[in-house]
């Protein structure tokens, strides 16, 4: 079972890791790519590029103007550390012990503007680059365009490395899009994630990143491997809805 997931806006490169351990991603050559076309913008065309305000434009600017390669662990952070938002808030990726580590490493994937796939204790420089920027680089329009079928072949490559062929899609829209799923060898499994308000069942964005992170680490912590195992999650109030849910799509009510 390979999990993928969504990077974060949110960065911790403070606090130290709670492993020494990491590894390189095989895409910083592309990345580097990226970032010499990042390095001409301005403060101004970034605030344009990113929609973001003008502090994180700036902050985003001295960001990519000090990255450089080589990482090590002087001046880059596991990726599975590093990201601090509401998935990885579920996660909680601060209380897994060592062996639990190198499952999560085998066995989630994050997805990435930047570095298109990392593996948990792949290291990374600060950055903010969502995959749905419109950036322009050679022959291409956007990042879907510049990452083309790379992502979808290092998914297949991980999914070929397991014991079986399912994928969990914990990932956003705008990322999971990334990846062909025509081409994708695998089972795609889709947790969803509803919080009854207003007298109706729905998504709430906030709760359900969360969710996807608490979903991750059962699944991580229990090392799950079939699909009838994930129905049952029960973390946090939700439980699995038969009624709601369908082959590949597995919804999870709350409230």
């Amino acid at each position: 079972m390979l999990i993928v997931i969504s990077p974060a806006k949110t960065l911790n490169f403070e606090q130290q890791a709670v492993t020494n351990h990491f590894t390189q991603n095989e895409f910083l050559p592309k990345s580097e790519k990226l970032i010499k076309e990042l390095k001409k913008y301005s403060a101004k065309d970034l605030m344009k590029l990113m929609n973001i305000s003008d502090s994180l434009a700036h902050l985003n600017r001295e960001r990519f103007a000090n990255w450089m390669l080589p990482f090590d662990s002087t001046n880059a952070k596991q990726a599975l550390f590093a990201f601090k938002g509401d998935v990885y808030t579920g996660l909680d990726a601060d209380l897994f012990n060592e062996k639990e580590i190198l499952f999560t490493q085998n066995h989630l994937r994050i997805l990435s503007g930047l570095y298109g796939v990392l593996r948990p204790l792949d290291l990374i420089q600060a950055y903010r680059l969502e995959m749905g920027t419109k950036l322009i680089t050679k022959n291409q329009k956007s990042l879907y365009g510049f990452w083309g079928n790379s992502l979808t072949k290092k998914i297949n490559e991980a999914l070929k490395a397991q014991s079986d062929s399912i994928l969990v899609n914990l990932a956003s829209n705008e990322y999971f899009k990334a990846l062909d799923k025509t081409k994708l060898k695998a089972e795609i499994i889709t947790p969803v994630f509803k919080d009854f308000k207003n007298g109706e069942y729905k998504t709430i964005s906030f709760y359900a990143k969360k969710a996807r992170g608490l979903m991750s680490r059962f699944i991580l912590k229990n090392e799950l491997t079939g699909v009838d195992e994930l129905k049952n999650f029960e973390m946090d109030g939700y439980f699995y809805s038969d009624i709601e849910s369908s082959t590949n799509q597995l919804v999870f009510l709350r409230g």
